[in-house]
């Protein structure tokens, strides 16, 4: 017998307990190999795994009569590739809805056909990301926004970590599977990952899809991820045209693999832009698809800002569903670049704080600059601003702005 592998708590577990304890159905999307599968047995009291023929085949004749006989909560996993089994969890719930009878998981085509999404008002979504440093070291952190928000200090987790180290767990990556491996495996894990996502995934989605000239345009991505880039910046290095760069865009985030960070904008400030920060859901995908090392990122200025700024955005975005301030993730930049901030959440629709990284040991005010512009014209709607660096210390910037080491996110 292999040996099982130890299951390492996910964010999402309280929020599905929570949630199965009031609702009578949850769907959990995220990309490929997020860990939704293990995650989601550990909730169920029987798991139907629909990507097995023998146990889709009965769902496929007559789901209504398969869902019958399972003790609940029950797990459709990889609920596409049956598509009529929405429908049959549909007329369950409305003929039954007590709490926590379904959870289902899938990965692709959630949303994208219309007629096999009944699921409006009776399934709630939860997102379910790559893993965070947190969750790889096990470590119960309070979600960062919820500490902002508290005004809690903002501490380095122990041990210290420096600009190397951060690159490395930037490209340690977040798929559960990818833990145990060695780097000549990761590097294998990641190659057949992606060759998987364009081949057999993307058809899913889109059999119209020309493989060659979509595997460009992700390389094209990959390499402007965290960055303001224009359309046909994308389009042109991956030699096609605007609307076919359209359409592969769309089935990339179909297949969650991809994500866009859209611009903040308030009648308080003038002259912003509206494009928004494109990022890749995972910084080990970014280095794989590219095709670069820790080193060679260290030593590419460029890729090594756009490296972290990939990797912090997977830490915020995978708190964003279980926080206790539930908040919307934007970034802000003003026409010509005169004030730019990474992160900006918004909590409530009233308060802000602001979040930029930095890769650099030592902060200074000059790098609370766009933080400082910003506290003085939203006034008591500034919560805070964070300048998340790579040193070992953390200090204050000024009136409500702190330099934090990046690792208070999984302090």
């Amino acid at each position: 017998m292999g040996v099982v592998a130890r299951y390492l708590p996910r964010l999402v577990d309280g929020l599905l307990s929570e949630l199965l304890a009031e609702l009578p159905a949850v769907l959990v999307v995220g990309p490929r190999a997020a860990g939704k599968t293990t995650t989601v047995a550990r909730h169920a009291a029987s798991l139907v795994r629909l990507d097995r023929p023998a146990e889709a085949a009965a769902f496929q004749a007559d789901p209504d009569a398969a869902l019958v006989g399972f003790d609940e909560p029950v797990a459709l996993d990889e609920w596409q590739e049956v598509p009529t089994v929405l429908g049959a969890v549909k007329r369950a719930v409305d003929a039954d809805p007590r709490p926590g009878r379904f959870l289902l998981t899938g990965s692709v085509r959630a949303d994208i056909e219309a007629e096999t999404w009944p699921g409006t008002g009776r399934v709630v979504r939860v997102a379910m990301l790559p893993m965070t440093v947190g969750e790889r070291l096990e470590r119960a952190t309070r979600p960062f926004i919820d500490r902002v928000m508290a005004d809690e200090p903002l501490e380095p987790a122990s041990p210290a970590t420096d600009l190397r180290g951060y690159i490395a767990l930037a490209l340690q990556g977040g798929f559960p599977e990818m833990l145990r491996l060695t780097e000549r495996g990761k590097r294998r894990w990641i190659d057949s990952y992606v060759d998987q996502l364009l081949t057999r995934d993307a058809a899913v989605v889109d059999r119209g899809r020309d493989p060659a000239r979509l595997r460009r345009y992700l390389e094209a991505f990959a390499l402007n991820s965290a960055g303001l880039v224009e359309d046909k910046t994308l389009y042109d290095a991956a030699g096609i045209d605007r609307r076919t760069a359209a359409a592969y865009e769309s089935l990339l985030v179909n297949l969650q693999v991809v994500d866009a960070l859209p611009a903040w904008t308030s009648n308080r400030l003038k002259r912003l832009t509206l494009s928004p920060k494109r990022y890749l859901v995972d910084p080990a995908l970014l280095a794989g698809i590219v095709g670069v090392t820790e080193s060679a990122v260290l030593r590419d200025g460029d890729l090594l800002g756009r490296v972290l700024d990939t990797f912090v955005a997977a830490q915020l975005r995978a708190e964003a569903d279980v926080a206790q301030h539930r908040s919307r993730l934007y970034h802000l930049r003003q026409e010509q670049g005169r004030h730019e901030i990474d992160f900006l959440a918004e909590v409530g629709a009233e308060r802000v704080i602001g979040v930029e990284v930095k890769a650099t040991s030592a902060p200074d005010s000059a790098s609370a600059t766009h933080l400082a512009w910003l506290r003085d014209r939203l006034a008591d709607r500034f919560v805070a601003g964070v300048v998340l660096h790579t040193g070992p210390a953390r200090f204050s910037l000024g009136d409500r702005i702190t330099a934090a080491p990046i690792s208070t996110l999984w302090a």
